[in-house]
């Protein structure tokens, strides 16, 4: 809305709110799922727009809201060799060629760059992007045809997408990554793996102290044990000549 002040700032909310699958943020007009698990069929969201000048001016639309059960197995990931924003500006573009060129309805599941920073959105030339298509039937179209049709497409498609990026563009197929552990699971295993090192260390300790104490134990009982012998008389005991001293307590007696 080109007006100043309240009479161009527009709000966007559902009309009756008439169904609790979906919301919608006021402010920017975007439409979110709450809850559509288990859930399949087409929704028609009826759309308010109301600008807050004094006297409301209004405008409504529908919107056509599809929910498939799709599956990760039959999504294809294609790489094109240009700038990700660059992608997402165009991405409607995109879709169109490969709904032409595929003969599908083709659906952009994600569009990405491997670059995590925000700012390798616009200096990383390559981009991801992950698609599903569906037959007339709207059934998922297995992921091997897909791959298959955009093999026997990839010069037309690319030809088709030079005249929307105005520059020679690569479209190439690769294998999605392998499913990465949550950062919750990877700190679990962590965790893990501390208390298993603590445990060890900990028996360890505990075996290592249990044997000092019998080492201790039996050096004790044995000096107890030596200590008991100094009273008895050994009749084959040595004195500190080498004689034995039964010998010398015979002398003695024969005194």
């Amino acid at each position: 809305d080109p007006d100043s002040g309240d009479n161009g700032l527009v709000l966007y909310s559902l009309v009756n709110h008439q169904t609790n699958e979906f919301d919608i943020n006021e402010n920017t007009g975007e439409i979110f799922t709450v809850s559509v698990a288990g859930k399949a069929g087409t929704f028609y969201l009826q759309v308010q727009a109301a600008d807050q000048g004094t006297r409301s001016l209004t405008a409504r639309t529908t919107v056509n809201v599809t929910v498939d059960s799709s599956s990760s197995s039959n999504i294809v990931m294609v790489v094109l060799n240009q700038q990700t924003n660059v992608v997402e500006r165009n991405i409607a573009e995109v879709k169109r060629v490969l709904d032409d060129k595929l003969a599908w309805n083709v659906y952009i599941v994600d569009v990405y760059s491997n670059e995590f920073e925000r700012k390798a959105r616009s200096s990383t030339d390559e981009t991801q992007i992950e698609i599903i298509a569906f037959d007339e039937a709207h059934q998922e179209v297995p992921a091997q045809d897909v791959k298959r049709k955009l093999k026997e497409q990839s010069g037309n498609i690319e030809a088709e997408l030079e005249k929307v990026f105005s520059t020679s563009v690569t479209a190439a197929i690769v294998e999605p990554p392998a499913a990465s552990a949550s950062p919750e699971l990877v700190a679990a295993i962590v965790l893990s793996v501390v208390l298993a090192c603590t445990l060890i260390a900990f028996l360890v300790y505990v075996l290592l102290d249990v044997k000092r104490k019998r080492k201790r134990e039996q050096q004790h009982l044995v000096k107890k044990q030596a200590e008991s012998m100094e009273g008895i008389d050994n009749p084959w005991a040595m004195d500190k000549n080498g004689s034995l001293k039964s010998l010398e307590k015979l002398e003695h007696m024969n005194n």
